[in-house]
Parts: C-alpha cells; structure tokens; sequence
C-alpha cells in the first residue's frame, strides 16, 4: 500500500476534523462544544485539530461552509425562472425556509441546519463584517430578481432577507413557530410594496476620478466564480474591484456604474481568512445556493464573486497585503489596465473611467 503524501494526510486529518466537529455542533452546539470532545471523536490529539483550525469558531465555520457547499453544488435549477419578482420572492422563500429547524431536533442540530451564527460572532469585526454581507446579500438577490434595474429590487430584497433571518431567528429557540408558506406569501407581497428605487450613496459626486493608466495586466490565475461554479479570467474587458470583507457594500458602486458590456469581478479579500474570510464563503455561497434553485443560469446574478483568501490580486496590482476595509479598482481593456482607484469609492471611479471608449452605464 502507497505511503501518503504530507498534504494527502493533512487532507485526511482535516476531513477527521470535520466529520467529529460537525456531530460535536450538532449535540451541543457551539457554545458548550469542546475542542478536547472533537480530538477524541476525531481519535486525534488536541494539537493535531489546531494544526488545522485555529480555534473553535474557525472550525465552526469551516464546518458551515462545507454543508453549503454541499447544499450548492447538489442544488438542481429549476426549468424556467419565476415570472415576476413577486413570484421570485416566494420561490427564493420557500427554498430558504427549507432549512429552518425541525420539532425534534437537537438546538445544536437546528443551528447547523440553519447555519446560525448564534454566539459565534465574538468580535465587533465579525459583527461589522456580517452587516456588510447582508448587504451583498441583498444586492445579489436583487440582481437575480431584476436583471436590467436591481436599484428597483434592492430594497424589496433586504427587507425579504430580514423577514426571512428574523423567522430562522425564533425558529432555534422555539422551532415550528411561523408558517413557512405564510412567510413564503409574505415575501411574494414584499414587490407590491412601493419603497422606491434605492438611492445613489450620497458621495459618490465626490469620489475622485481613477487615474488613468496603460499598465500591462496579467492577472492571477486558477480564480472561481462563486456564482456560476467556473474559472474566472481576470483579462477580460471590464471592471475588478477588490473589496474587504468589511466593504462589501461598496459592490454596489460599481455596479452603478459600469458599463452594460462590462464583465464586472468583486474579488473578496480579508485579514482574517480563518474565520472572518470563512464567514463571508459561508453567507455568499449559502444564499447562491438557494438562488440556482430558483433561477435558470441565465438569471443568476451578472456578477462574478471571487473568494481571493491569500491576496494574489492586490498584491499583482502591487498592493500591500489586503485587509478588511481594501477597496482597490481597476478597469482593464485590451490587456491594459487604463484606470486605477483605491479608497472609497474606488469601484465607482473605476467604473466610470470612460477611456478609451464611452458607453452608456449599466443601471442598478
């Protein structure tokens, strides 16, 4: 029998850890799990869980993301998208309410099922960095709910979102409270209400122009979109903004302004990929895996979403390691990057630069 490799072994002990710490959650939950309870389900030491998780939270997380992960990639589209936005709503309810907790299960149990973040958030950062992604929660959905103008479906979305987490909320601390198909018809009326189209950030006039540039590209190779499951070529004509986990929101921004042509990438980067970097893979890939049970793969989102956890793409647009609050843009053409931005705002410069050609923008 062949000897294993060092990383085939590593990959062995870390899929240990997993199986172990997935049944220590599921009976206990993560407050009272212990990490001495999870080395001896795992028939590992103590120290051989560490070397692959930094701490309980990490693997809490890690544990989150591999049953969304799972949960996606079965994930069947269905025959034909919803017909209206309304119609959307109650389907994307319907399949997000599939993991509420059931009568009988265990609290640790219903919290994997809901992928709760119950006392798991134990930094003001965790804290920030989960609104910042429920924001890009929103701005995927209503991507998916309205192709040609998400401004208009933004708000609508949020508040579905809200209607929905609220409901997993009570749901762990007293499961079978709340009609899933009331809610469900709940978030279906949510497109009726007319909130108006989601206003432009007010600073937006005042971010200053990208610098304009002809630098050579060649951008990091071996990048998944999130979205669609594929490679991602950063080459391509358009707009990449690299965003911190705890800048989300500015994805917006660039989407105001880029271009109906443009292929636009928001690379996600992050300090702590340990678990703040697990946390954002665990809410992105968690909602995508709902919306490609709603939608055909010509309604989900025009956006490629890139987890980048060792900061390849900064660091070949020759900036300093990437934290949660990097917001770095550029807009590429013809293997050139012909305008730069950093800071606020930077992926609304980027996307406006309008050389070498002008075009109408994309409306969101």
């Amino acid at each position: 029998m062949a000897r294993l490799t060092r990383a085939q072994q590593q990959e062995r002990t870390r899929a240990a850890v997993l199986v172990a710490a997935r049944r220590e959650f599921a009976e206990f939950g993560f407050a009272e799990a212990k990490i001495d309870r999870i080395a001896e389900r795992a028939e590992l030491t103590r120290g051989a869980v560490y070397s692959n998780f930094t701490g309980k939270r990490a693997l809490y997380f890690a544990v989150l993301v591999d049953a969304a992960e799972r949960a996606r990639d079965a994930a069947e589209p269905p025959a034909e998208s919803p017909d209206s936005v309304g119609q959307a709503l109650g389907s994307f309810a319907r399949v997000w309410l599939e993991r509420l907790p059931f009568l009988g299960d265990t609290p640790g149990s219903g919290h994997l099922r809901s992928r709760s973040l119950s006392g798991a958030l134990g930094t003001e950062s965790a804290r920030t960095a989960l609104a910042e992604l429920v924001r890009f929660e929103a701005l995927l959905l209503a991507l998916a709910l309205e192709p040609r103008s998400a401004a208009r479906a933004l708000r609508p979305a949020g508040l579905a979102l809200t209607l929905l987490h609220g409901a997993a909320a009570l749901a762990e601390n007293a499961p079978g409270v709340g009609d899933p198909f009331d809610l469900a018809r709940a978030a279906e009326h949510l497109a009726g209400i007319d909130l108006g189209d989601a206003p432009e950030p007010p600073h937006l006039p005042f971010v200053a122009p990208a610098r304009p540039t002809e630098d050579p590209w060649v951008p990091p190779r071996g990048l998944r979109d999130e979205i669609t499951g594929g490679p991602v070529g950063l080459g391509d004509d358009g707009v990449v903004s690299v965003l911190g986990v705890g800048r989300l929101s500015a994805a917006e921004d660039v989407l105001r302004s880029a271009r109906p042509d443009d292929e636009v990438t928001i690379v996600v980067v992050t300090s702590d990929p340990a678990e703040t970097g697990r946390l954002a893979r665990l809410r992105i890939v968690d909602l995508v895996g709902c919306l490609r049970r709603v939608f055909t793969a010509d309604r989900l989102p025009r956006v490629r979403v890139v987890f980048d956890d060792t900061g390849t793409v900064p660091a070949a647009l020759g900036h300093p390691p990437a934290d949660d609050l990097t917001e770095i843009a550029v807009r590429v053409r013809n293997g050139l990057i012909t305008g730069h931005a950093t800071g606020r705002g930077a992926g609304h410069a980027a996307s406006h630069h309008r050389s070498p050609a002008p075009g109408p923008s994309r409306t969101v």
